[in-house]
């Protein structure tokens, strides 16, 4: 009764371990970005959905801590902008937005690539530092020098000089010549950039504009191996013209969801899928989850030895070859079927020895009955007969007792009945007393 209730036992004690929900930490960054609120839209989805994935959110000021975050041990998942901070153990699960660089200007600015802005007043909407840091790359990489703190007048031939501008102070910028362009580090396809491109071709006499991202994609990457080459669409902007006239080859930065790389397989194919998978219901609440995509790649090699490594869980999700439960859990069913039989051995080893223990008391209880027959055939004294009498009836009981745990085998206890029925008949016929042989033997029997 005991083995089977504590098999079931265990059945159900590993069937809640495996199929509780597994917790992951996300570290979310930058403060004011999109990527907030896509996560904890997500983490949001996954508990309606009671997904074997749970997130745990917490925030930080920017992708550079919330990368540490995830190099330390705090975090099992974090939003990281690698060409910010790209954290050791970090490995790509799915890009969430993608940002390209380029610059735009009125058409009669007459700039149309970077050696052009020497000497100009260069627009910039965001202020984050890590922007700052790449426009001066691209600037530096033309033999500019871009600079922040140029006053009020003329800038020197070979100076860039960087002017923040909100948006909405932006085509006032522009018609007052205090900037003469703007540059841009956003999604191409995104509103804002729609909205931007916009503001500039209106500031031009002819509603035109000029658009160029940073040239030579394939040689700044080698420069700088953590941004991506990024393609801006031909017409991707409505006007007249349409902008830009073909394609334009530019790089970018990315944000990235990435995993500590001692995630397991199964669970990063998990939360890749369910990111995917509820990206339409994800953009309800956060239209950013509709810029979320795949890193892209050609074989699998070149996925795991990237300058930007992909997690094998995310490729198996890509490749549609994720694990099966049985190949999830393939070392723990081989260790529990090993130890069950290992268990099942002992316990057939057990009941063995217990058997042969009774049936050795029985037969050392056979050997005494023969001996006081034996003993009782010459006996006179009456006390001494009663006490080999109930000696007898307490070898009766207890072989009575072994045969009724039915763990001895039938001979011996056939050969211990009669051996009893023997002694009996022996004490009996001493004493003087009617005894029915038959009656030891069929009790036992109907025990046996």
């Amino acid at each position: 009764m005991c083995a089977p209730l504590l098999a079931l036992a265990v059945a159900g004690l590993a069937y809640a371990y495996l199929s509780r929900p597994t917790t992951l930490v996300v570290a979310v960054a930058p403060n004011g970005g999109s990527e907030p609120a896509l996560m904890r839209a997500y983490a949001e989805a996954l508990s309606k959905g009671k997904a074997s994935i749970r997130l745990r959110i917490v925030p930080y000021g920017g992708v550079r801590e919330s990368a540490e975050a995830l190099r330390d041990g705090k975090a099992d998942l974090a939003v990281v902008r690698p060409d910010v901070s790209m954290p050791r153990n970090g490995l790509t699960l799915a890009v969430l937005r993608e940002q390209a660089t380029f610059v735009v200007a009125p058409r009669q600015a007459g700039i149309d690539g970077f050696p052009a802005l020497a000497g100009k007043r260069l627009g910039i909407l965001a202020s984050r530092k890590a922007d700052h840091a790449l426009v001066r790359s691209l600037v530096e990489r033309h033999g500019l020098d871009l600079r922040t703190d140029v006053p009020e007048g003329d800038v020197p031939g070979r100076t860039v000089a960087l002017v923040p501008v909100e948006e909405g102070d932006l085509g006032r910028f522009l018609s007052e010549g205090r900037i003469a362009a703007v540059i841009l580090l956003t999604t191409p396809t995104s509103a804002a950039a729609q909205r931007i491109v916009g503001i500039v071709r209106g500031e031009d006499a002819n509603g035109e504009a000029t658009l160029f991202g940073a040239p030579d994609a394939a040689s700044t990457l080698a420069r700088l191996p953590r941004l991506q080459a990024v393609t801006i669409p031909a017409g991707l902007y409505d006007g007249q013209p349409r902008l830009p006239a073909e394609d334009v080859p530019t790089v970018g930065s990315s944000y990235r969801l990435m995993a500590r790389s001692t995630l397991s397989r199964s669970v990063a194919a998990e939360v890749t899928q369910h990111l995917f998978e509820m990206r339409t219901l994800l953009s309800e609440a956060a239209p950013a989850a509709e810029d979320v995509t795949h890193p892209a790649y050609d074989t699998t090699v070149g996925a795991t030895s990237a300058r930007l490594p992909i997690h094998p869980g995310a490729i198996d999700y890509y490749e549609r070859e994720q694990e099966s439960f049985i190949e999830r859990y393939e070392s723990w069913i081989y260790l529990v079927a090993i130890l069950g039989g290992g268990l099942g051995s002992v316990a057939a080893w057990l009941r063995q020895r217990v058997g042969r223990v009774r049936r050795e008391r029985i037969e050392v209880a056979t050997l005494r009955l023969l001996e006081i027959r034996s003993n009782a055939r010459n006996a006179t004294d009456r006390v001494r007969l009663e006490a080999m009498a109930g000696e007898t009836d307490d070898l009766a009981a207890s072989i009575a007792r072994h045969a009724m745990r039915r763990t001895s085998e039938p001979r011996t206890l056939a050969a211990a009945t009669l051996a009893v029925d023997a002694a009996r008949s022996t004490i009996a016929r001493r004493l003087g007393r009617p005894m029915d042989a038959g009656a030891t033997a069929d009790r036992c029997g109907e025990g046996a």
